[in-house]
Order: structure tokens, then C-alpha cells, then sequence
């Protein structure tokens, strides 16, 4: 018989992680506690923007015309309990309000709340980000609460979703890492993911702590990356270099590589900053936060870059924001997404509104969300509209709408062609032959 799937928790890595298994072929049940989303799935409907992913949804959820009708959403612990082989808990785990550690409330309710309705053997496979050490207390807890005893085990299977790629990344992910306590909970891994595994994807097999650590460890390397092509974009602008161009040669060396060394605002998101703190704090529980006090410079790093855009915005505006008018294109924390979560161009244009700008702000998908976040913010529908009349615009997410904006075009209803690019992304020689200031984090002024 084929494995049957459940997936509990039905936000952005949830819903994502359910349409594809039912893209592979597992007859899927999602489970979420909130009805109007399991509601909403139901009709084959996304409440969140990820490219690919309401089509895949709609190909599998029952009952839409021409869908397979492999994926289905419930409410029901009892119905979930009873139906999956393999149970994915895919719940969040946010910061704590003040504070750096992680909030294991949602994992440890989910375990609660499934274990008791455990009758037969059966592997429940943790894919949310915790800190190291919860896969060996949630596996000890779930024994005692199912009635299956220890035939009841635990996995952890850590996600490595790019947003804007996630659909892609669970389909053919760049590797598998499995932290299993037995040969059985590893072999129906391997049928779970029997068909990326044909396809080549590398199969990493560890422990629990191994494995709760591997995403954690990726998020903090990428993290120092970022920060550290940001902290030579302030060297540059102090000696007057290029931190393009300095990327550019650096990247050349095969043992560095050019991802991810684009200087700009830094970065934001649900996921890394949250991530890169709760590394911190539970290497302090640990007593080795010695190892990881390089990461508080990391942070500071990425923070200080939204600071210095504002204060760039200020002097490009003549010293104060009083009666000038900001347009902001971008809210979001990456392009093709609508995740404003920790964005820097939210926190910029937030920080420019309180000091006194009249700010503007225009994203292709994340409007909503923005709104909701910052209700006080100006917002525009097109990016026209939003540098109608602008005494400084500002790039601050890499949209690739912003990039084939015509600056002669918007230069007719701003009131200054002056551009700061946050993003590095923009060709500053085509702003520049248009009658714009142009300027951006790390390189020459011209």
C-alpha cells in the first residue's frame, strides 16, 4: 500500500510541502487549527504569494474540476491521526517577544495534540526550524503521549526553502538531510522522497542534533556572507572603491562564489534574522555562545545598512525629511514573494515616515501585507504613482519590475531625479544619461 501523508501546519512551508507531496503521487491530508484557512485551501486558494504554488495546489486539492484529488485539509487531529503513515510537522517557530530564543509553542502543541490519536506505527517527520536538542525531548514525549508507545518515532527532516523558489525546492531540492533514530524511520524516508532520490539529490543521513543544526548552521553561514560584502560596502564608501566590482573579483574564486554577495540593505525575511538569534541564544543554553558571538556582529551588521539608507535619504533630501516627499519601491524582504516579515524596506521607509517624510511605498505583491504592517505609510498602485512628485526615490527590493523601469519616464513626475539604489541592482550608467542623481550603498557617488 502507498504511504499515506499528513502535513500539519498549513502556512507557507506547509501548504508548500502538501501540494508536493501530492505532486509526487502520496494521497496528502492537511491539517491547519485555523478553519477559514483550511477553507480556503479547500477551494484551491493560497493566502500567501509563492510563485507556482496556488497552480500546484489546484492540480491535487479534491474536488476542483480536473485535479487529482490526492490533497485534502482538515481540522481534526482524530482524522489526521488516523490517516497518515508519515505525519510532517511543519508548524512556525517565530522569535520570542523579546527575546532571542525560539518559540517552541506551536511545535510542542502540535506534538501534543497528534500523539494521542497515534494507534499503529507510524514516523512523525519534524520539518520546522528548532533549536538543537528539541528532536530528543519531542521524541521522548511522543512515545509516552501515543498509544503506539515507541512505535510511535520521531525524524527530523530540515527544510531549505527559498522563497520565491519554494515549489522548486521541494521538487528537486539541492539535498535531503534526515535525522533518524532507526533503520525503518530512514527507510520510509527514502520512499517518501523516492523521486528526487532517482533523480540524483544527495542523501544526507545524521543524528537528531545533526540534523536540527544543518539548517541553522546553512542560515548563519549565508547570513555572514551577506554581512560581510555589507561591511566592505563600508569600506569602499570610506575609501571611495567599488563594492560591485570588489564582488565581482572576489567571486571569481571558486572557494568563495558569487551568490549572495550583492552589498545592499541586507537581509530580512521570516527565517534568517529570527534564525541566525535563536543560534545564539541556544548556544548560550549550551555554554558555547563563545562560538557564535561573531553572529552578534553579523547582526549588527544587517541592521546598521537600514540606518545608513535612511541617513543616505536624508542627506540626498538636504539634512532634513520635514515636508519632503520619499517614494519607496519595494516592501517586501526578496523579490516574488509577499512576505514584509523583518523587511528592510519596510523598516527604511518606517524609520524615514517617523522622522517627518511624506513616504510613498509601491511593491508588486506585498501591498497588503505592508499595509497591514505600516496602516500610517502612503502606498501607491504602480510605481509610477509612487515617485509622482518625489524629492528622492529609493530602490529597496530587487524587483525585477524596478529593474526595467524607464528612469526618463519617471522622470517626468518626480520633483528631483535623485535615485538611491539599496539594492545594487539597478544599471546606474542608463539612470545617469537620464538626468538622475544616482547612488547606491558601497560604490562611488559617480
Amino acid at each position: 500500500m502507498p504511504l499515506k501523508i499528513t502535513v500539519i501546519g498549513t502556512g507557507y512551508l506547509g501548504a508548500t510541502h502538501a501540494a508536493a507531496m501530492a505532486e509526487l503521487g502520496f494521497e496528502v491530508l492537511g491539517l491547519d487549527i485555523v478553519p477559514e484557512k483550511v477553507e480556503m485551501l479547500g477551494r484551491g486558494e493560497m493566502p500567501l504569494y509563492e510563485p507556482g504554488l496556488e497552480e500546484l495546489l489546484r492540480q491535487h486539492v479534491a474536488g476542483l474540476p480536473g485535479s487529482s484529488g490526492r490533497l485534502r485539509f482538515t481540522t481534526s487531529w482524530e482524522e489526521a491521526g488516523a490517516f497518515g503513515d508519515v505525519h510532517f510537522v511543519c508548524v512556525n517557530t517565530p522569535q520570542k517577544h523579546g527575546e532571542y530564543a525560539c518559540d517552541m509553542s506551536y511545535v510542542d502543541s502540535a506534538v501534543e495534540s497528534l500523539a494521542p490519536h497515534l494507534t499503529r506505527p507510524t514516523l512523525v517527520v519534524g520539518k520546522s526550524t528548532v533549536p538543537v536538542g528539541s528532536a530528543a525531548r519531542l521524541a521522548k514525549r511522543l512515545a509516552e503521549l501515543a498509544p503506539a508507545g515507541e512505535e510511535a518515532e520521531l525524524a527530523w527532516n530540515p527544510e531549505f526553502l527559498r522563497e520565491g523558489f519554494a515549489v522548486q525546492d521541494t521538487l528537486r531540492p539541492d539535498r535531503l538531510v534526515v535525522g533518524v533514530a532507526s533503520e525503518r524511520a530512514e527507510s520510509l524516508l527514502r520512499e517518501v522522497y523516492a523521486a528526487p532520490l532517482a533523480e540524483g539529490t544527495p542523501w544526507v543521513v545524521t543524528d537528531y542534533p545533526t540534523a536540527e543544526l544543518v539548517k541553522t548552521a546553512a542560515n548563519s553561514f549565508l547570513a555572514t556572507k551577506i554581512s560581510f560584502i555589507n561591511a566592505m560596502a563600508e569600506i569602499c564608501e570610506a575609501a571611495d572603491g567599488d563594492v560591485v566590482k570588489l564582488a565581482e573579483a572576489i567571486g571569481y574564486d571558486e572557494r568563495i562564489g558569487k551568490k549572495f554577495l550583492r552589498a545592499g540593505v541586507g537581509f530580512g525575511g521570516g527565517c534568517l534574522p529570527k534564525d541566525l538569534r535563536a543560534f545564539m541564544a541556544r548556544a548560550g543554553e549550551l555554554g558555547a555562545d563563545q562560538a557564535l558571538t561573531f553572529l552578534r556582529e553579523i547582526d549588527s551588521i544587517n541592521m546598521r545598512r537600514r540606518g545608513h539608507m535612511v541617513e543616505l535619504a536624508r542627506e540626498a533630501v538636504g539634512g532634513g525629511f520635514l515636508g519632503k516627499r520619499v517614494a519607496v519601491l519595494g516592501a517586501t524582504f526578496k523579490p516574488d514573494s509577499d512576505d514584509v516579515r523583518d523587511s528592510p524596506a519596510l523598516n527604511v521607509a518606517g524609520q524615514i515616515h517617523l522622522q517627518g517624510g511624506q513616504v510613498t511605498v509601491y511593491d508588486p505583491k506585498g501591498m497588503e501585507n505592508a499595509r497591514r504592517v505600516f496602516p500610517t505609510l502612503g502606498y501607491a498602485p504602480t510605481a509610477l504613482d509612487a515617485v509622482r512628485g518625489a524629492d528622492v526615490v529609493l530602490h529597496l527590493t530587487e524587483w525585477r519590475e524596478f529593474r526595467e523601469l524607464d528612469p526618463a519616464t519617471l522622470g517626468e513626475v518626480v520633483t528631483h531625479r535623485r535615485i538611491l539604489d539599496g539594492r545594487n541592482a539597478l544599471d546606474p550608467e542608463l539612470w545617469r544619461k537620464a538626468g538622475w542623481t544616482y547612488r547606491a550603498l558601497g560604490r562611488p557617488r559617480a
